[in-house]
Formats: structure tokens, C-alpha cells, sequence
């Protein structure tokens, strides 16, 4: 079955040994090979700094990968208007897949009117506003940001706009469902539950709250399969989609589908 892994990242994080980004590309190239997992969706950052580069540098350093694509973060502080109009250029050209947000991280709510712009361009060209949802990886980070109920509001002010929840709202996941069973226009990825792998306590815990979300929801055309690597590891992810009790078509939509059609891949 074909594979999507819709949330990865190219950040150098705290207490790892620091990579220059054309290695970190290949550890990336890596893991994606060890996990037979076929296209990789890489998000970049709210801040442009030596660990975490720019959309430009990740173009670059990615160009010559046809199954990995970038989602461009954005942010109100440390992003220009003339940011916006390359992501813009990019968007147009089919260089980068959706915008993600980081609410939480910034201390921003998504209905903020500052960000509609952003949510016009994702509208404009059919690409999905991505918006970090939960706890926040940052002990800096301020949770009322982040929790999901705050998207119902940015949903339906946008019908248009297609949105994804990243991280499922956890630990809010009752609250993700209600949003996600709503709005049409919502999905949300499965990424960024662990640090590392599973434990298999863990493995089950959220294994059955999948099994709920999907009770409430439905058949899943609004979930989406990501990892949050390097953050998550990629084969326990695999190892924990594998448990989650799920017809075939149920699987692929999880595992590719959605993602194809979502991010136009």
C-alpha cells in the first residue's frame, strides 16, 4: 500500500547532534526508504534561523526529490509581506503544497483577522491551511492558542478554505472529533503523538481513541497519516497504524488517499 507521510520535518532540535540541512535531507531520504513510505510532505518553520530553514533553502535543498514536497509555515512575526508574495509565486507554481500555522507556539488565536490574508491565498489556490493544534512541543508555548475548538471559528467564516489540524488536537481529541464531525472542510493528520516511539501502553491508549474519533466522525476521508519526524519515528508509527482495526479502503484513505487529493500530490 501506498504510503503518504504528511508531516515531517527538516529542523535541527535540542539535544541532537547538529547536521548541516543536505544531511539532514538524507537522513530524511533514509528513514522514508527503511519505512517504504513514498512521499513525504516537509514543513518548515515560524522562525528562519541556523536549525530551522527558510522555504527557499528547503526548494533548494529538496529539488531533487520528486516525492518529497514543502508546506511553507508562516508567521505573523517573523514573516514579511514580501514572504507572503514569494509563498505566493510558489503556491502558483506548484512548489509548495499548503501554509501551516503555529498557534500555540505563537501566541496568536487562528481567528485572528491578521490571518485571513493567509487564508485567502490557501483558498485562491486550493492548497490547505495546516494549523498546529494540542500541546505544544515548547514548554514556552501557550495552550489556549492551540486547543482545536478555536478552528470552528476559522471554518466556518471559510468554507473555501481547506483546513488540517495537526496532532488530532491531543490531548483534546474529543473536541478535534466535534470539529472535524461539523465542518466539512476540516481534517486533521494522526502526527506528532509521541517523542520517539510508542510504548505499547501508549500504543493502545490512543489506539482506542482513534477507534472513537472514527465512531463519532465516520469513515475517515478527514484523517490524515503523519509522523512529526524527526520528533516521532517513523517505523513505530507505521507499527501503530498497523494495530488501529480498519477496513482496506478505510486504510488507504488514511494511509494515501487523502493526502493525495488534500495536497494535490
Amino acid at each position: 500500500m501506498k504510503i503518504i507521510d504528511c508531516h515531517v520535518h527538516l529542523n535541527h532540535y535540542d539535544g541532537t547532534p547538529f547536521k548541516p540541512l543536505d544531511e539532514r535531507v538524507q537522513d530524511l531520504v533514509n528513514a522514508m526508504h527503511a519505512s517504504a513510505v513514498d512521499h513525504a510532505i516537509v514543513i518548515s518553520s515560524y522562525v528562519v534561523n541556523e536549525d530551522r530553514p527558510s522555504v527557499a533553502q528547503l526548494l533548494e535543498a529538496t529539488k531533487n526529490y520528486d516525492n518529497i514536497g514543502i508546506v511553507a509555515g508562516y508567521s505573523l512575526d517573523n514573516h514579511t509581506h514580501d514572504d507572503l508574495k514569494f509563498y505566493k509565486e510558489c503556491l502558483k507554481d506548484g512548489r509548495i503544497r499548503g501554509i501551516k500555522l503555529y498557534c500555540g507556539y505563537e501566541h496568536y488565536y487562528p481567528y485572528d483577522k491578521r490571518y485571513q490574508k493567509v487564508y485567502d491565498l490557501c483558498a485562491e489556490y486550493g492548497v490547505p491551511a495546516m494549523f498546529h493544534t494540542g500541546d505544544t512541543f515548547s514548554a514556552r508555548g501557550k495552550l489556549r492558542y492551540s486547543h482545536p475548538l478555536n478552528i470552528d471559528e476559522v471554518a466556518v467564516d471559510n468554507p473555501e478554505l481547506k483546513i488540517v489540524m495537526c496532532h488530532l488536537g491531543n490531548p483534546w481529541i474529543l473536541d478535534c472529533q466535534e470539529v472535524i464531525y461539523k465542518n466539512k472542510n476540516v481534517y486533521a493528520d494522526i502526527s506528532g503523538f509521541v517523542i520517539g516511539g510508542f510504548t505499547h501502553y501508549y500504543e493502545e491508549f490512543m489506539a482506542d481513541k482513534i477507534v472513537e474519533l472514527l465512531n463519532y466522525a465516520g469513515e475517515p476521508r478527514y484523517l490524515l497519516y503523519g509522523t512529526d519526524w524527526p520528533i516521532s519515528n517513523m517505523e513505530s508509527y507505521l507499527k501503530f497504524v498497523a494495530s488501529l482495526d480498519l477496513s482496506e479502503y478505510a486504510r488507504e484513505l488514511l494511509m494515501y488517499r487523502n493526502s493525495e487529493r488534500l495536497f494535490k500530490l
